[in-house]
């Protein structure tokens, strides 16, 4: 078995399944790989999910819906970096993660690449969004 990694996000509210919905929404070749839900009388609400497996622009993630309140959560230290084929797709990524979100850095030129934004979005994930 060949050795590989992917960023798993654990969330508090059980949004899980929203949040992974409204990504997959945002990027081409994106799918449910797998969900499984908790069940009647496990640890966490029931219907929410325990685990699952998807893919953004054909990169895979992991999420779930913790059973456990932890004293941290998303923090912007670690971010989800998208590089954009072009200005209208970063604009349209920003906009869409901004909904409900902050701007952690405004969309603009800071030197390093052509265009540049950082957004928290509404569920506390960090999204680094550049067009080199």
């Amino acid at each position: 078995m060949t050795q590989k990694t992917a960023a798993a996000l654990m969330f508090q509210n059980g949004d899980a399944e929203e949040a992974m919905t409204f990504y997959m929404s945002l990027f081409d070749d994106s799918k449910v790989v797998f969900a499984e839900r908790f069940a009647a009388g496990e640890p966490g609400p029931e219907g929410t999910i325990k685990m699952a497996s998807f893919t953004l622009a054909g990169q895979e993630y992991f999420c779930m819906d913790s059973s456990i309140r932890h004293g941290f959560t998303f923090t912007p230290s670690i971010s989800l970096f998208v590089t954009c084929e072009s200005e209208e797709e970063l604009t349209r990524l920003y906009a869409a993660l901004m909904e409900g979100g902050e701007a952690l850095m405004p969309l603009d030129s800071y030197g390093f690449s052509k265009k540049f934004g950082w957004v928290q979005d509404r569920f506390g994930v960090s999204w680094q969004l550049n067009l080199p």
